[in-house]
């Protein structure tokens, strides 16, 4: 569905966001990859407890809505950026609003964030398949620095961690 961007609404946490971000990750990467429970049941767990230890100045959380309807979101994890760096996380766009530009924007406001903290490096861990998502962390800088097969989420998979250094 074509909208434009001035239609999309930015917020950080509203009451109900996490089981919808946990709702929309789940219910995607069953149907478009074949994920099972123990993918969405991980991405519940870690998504509260970063939103238990949620720190505004370390961490980001930014949802894209479309007229009252959740179209995506992005989080940084900046918990141990002073080791790993910070880590991107829960970067999804819907189906209905793929194509609008939305991802795009909720990746540079992660990464604005990230330059206005003062975060010398960013990381996040996908897997092979997602070349849209792919093009987007490029785009903005992001460069895939390792790589590995691993038998999760009931199927096996080639995982990738991406870096950017700012």
């Amino acid at each position: 569905m074509p909208i434009s961007m001035s239609e999309v609404r930015f917020t950080g946490y509203v009451p109900g966001v996490a089981g919808k971000i946990m709702e929309v990750h789940g219910v995607y990467y069953h149907e478009n990859w074949g994920l099972d429970i123990s993918f969405e049941t991980q991405v519940g767990r870690e998504l509260s407890e970063f939103l238990a230890r949620f720190q505004p100045g370390r961490d980001g959380l930014w949802v894209a809505n479309v007229a009252g309807a959740f179209a995506g979101s992005v989080a940084i994890d900046g918990s141990d950026a002073g080791n790993q760096g910070a880590r991107l996380r829960w970067f999804i766009v819907t189906p209905a609003f793929q194509g609008n530009g939305i991802g795009k924007a909720l990746l540079g406001k992660s990464v604005q964030f990230c330059k206005e903290v003062g975060y010398k490096r960013v990381f996040l861990w996908t897997f092979e398949g997602l070349d849209t998502a792919r093009y987007l962390y490029e785009s903005v800088g992001f460069r895939l620095c390792q790589e590995h097969e691993v038998r999760q989420w009931g199927r096996e998979i080639k995982e990738q961690r991406f870096d950017f250094t700012l």
